[in-house]
C-alpha cells in the first residue's frame, strides 16, 4: 500500500516522461550505450528483487566491517532520460527481512534496540530531487523514514546500463552509495569497549544495487 502509494505521487507528476521506443525483438542480450540513447530510460520501472540488493555495512568493535541486507523490498523508478531532474524513486523495505547471517544478530537488530519490527515493519525512502553529476552519475536526494523519524539523504548513484535480455525483458541498473548517522533514527544502542571506543559506528554505509524492469 506505501508502494502503492508513493507510485501513484510519481505517475501524477507535472510532466510524464516520454514513452521509450519498443524495443528489439531478437533474442540474446543486447546492451546500449548510455551516451547516446537517453531517450530510452524515460519510462517506469519496477525493482527486480531477485537480482537487486539492498544492504549496508556498519564498523564492528571499530576494527572490522559487518555487513547486511533486507530480503524483503519494493522499489520502483521514474526516469526521464533527457531532463533527470524530472526523474524519482520510491522504495519500501520489510524490516523484519533484515539479514547478517547471524540469527542472534538479526534478533537484535529487529528488536527495540535498534529496528523494533513490531512497531515499525517498513522503511521507506522517496526522492524529492535528482541531480545529474556526470556522464553516468547521478545524486538523488529525498526523504528517509524509519521508526516514524524523517530525514533527508542523498545517494550517489551509478548508472550501469541498459539491456533487453534473452527474454524480450528491458533491464536497467543503478549502483549507489550513502553515509548516514543512524542516531538521527533513533537507532542509538551501543556498548563500550574495555579498551575504549564503540561496539557499533554511528555511521552506517547503506549500498544499494538495483536492477528494475519496464513496468509499462
Amino acid at each position: 500500500m506505501v508502494l502503492r502509494s508513493l507510485f501513484g505521487k510519481a505517475r501524477s507528476a507535472d510532466t510524464k516522461p516520454t514513452p521509450a521506443p519498443a524495443p528489439p525483438t531478437d533474442t540474446g542480450a543486447r546492451t546500449f550505450d548510455a551516451g547516446h540513447t537517453r531517450a530510452w530510460l524515460s519510462g517506469e520501472w519496477l525493482f527486480d528483487q531477485s537480482h537487486s540488493t539492498i544492504g549496508f555495512a556498519a564498523r564492528h568493535a571499530m576494527v572490522t566491517r559487518v555487513r547486511g541486507s533486507f530480503n524483503g523490498f519494493d522499489g520502483w523508478l521514474r526516469l526521464d532520460g533527457e531532463r533527470p531532474e524530472r526523474s524519482g524513486a520510491g522504495v519500501v523495505v520489510r524490516t523484519a527481512t533484515v539479514d547478517t547471517r547471524v540469527a542472534q544478530r538479526d534478533r537484535h537488530l529487529c528488536s527495540a534496540d535498534f529496528l523494533d519490527v513490531e512497531r515499525y515493519p517498513t522503511i521507506t525512502f522517496s526522492s524529492t530531487y535528482t541531480e545529474q553529476v556526470g556522464e553516468d552519475r547521478f545524486q538523488m536526494t529525498g526523504a528517509l523514514t524509519i521508526k516514524d523519524r524523517t530525514h533527508p539523504i542523498t545517494i550517489d548513484l551509478l548508472y550501469t546500463g541498459l539491456v533487453v535480455d534473452a527474454f524480450g525483458v528491458e533491464r536497467i541498473g543503478f549502483d549507489g552509495t550513502a553515509v548516514v548517522n543512524r542516531s538521527q533514527w533513533d537507532l542509538t544502542w551501543n556498548a563500550m569497549l574495555e579498551t575504549g571506543g564503540l561496539m557499533v559506528s554511528e555511521e552506517i554505509e547503506l549500498e544499494f544495487d538495483i536492477s528494475a524492469v519496464r513496468a509499462s
